[in-house]
């Protein structure tokens, strides 16, 4: 099963983007959050996001998605060391991104596909 992984500058954006996306496959995905600094401020963390991958890497790669500036550099920065795992950064919005992958994952589909549909989520207009 494919992972999920949500990088911000905030815990609880992170938590709540996760807990949105995971209600897309209850108990099928894994949808980790790493948000926030380590002292508990706002600020992205490289090591609750590699600890984070982890967590959410069942064997079939992760899906990494960031919501600004330095969390994009983290997700950058974790597939540049990656050595061999397979994680992709989507260029999406980050909930409704996290929504159309964790679909997309429930199914069972690859990472290709996962990232794929977290990208499409780009084309879905409100208006």
């Amino acid at each position: 099963m494919v992972g999920i992984v949500i990088i911000s500058h905030s815990r609880v954006l992170a938590e709540g983007v996760a807990e949105v996306a995971r209600a897309m496959g209850v108990g099928k995905i894994v949808v980790e959050p790493a948000g926030g600094a380590l002292d508990g401020g706002l600020g992205t963390s490289i090591d609750a996001a590699e600890d984070a991958v982890r967590r959410a890497d069942g064997g079939d790669g992760v899906l990494l998605l960031a919501d600004i500036g330095s969390s994009v550099l983290t997700a950058k920065m974790l597939i540049e060391d990656a050595e061999g795992e397979r994680l992709l950064l989507a260029d999406a919005p980050l909930v409704e991104g996290a929504v159309a992958a964790a679909s997309m994952a429930a199914t069972g589909a690859d990472l290709t596909a996962v990232h794929a549909a977290a990208e499409s989520a780009r084309e879905h207009r409100k208006t």
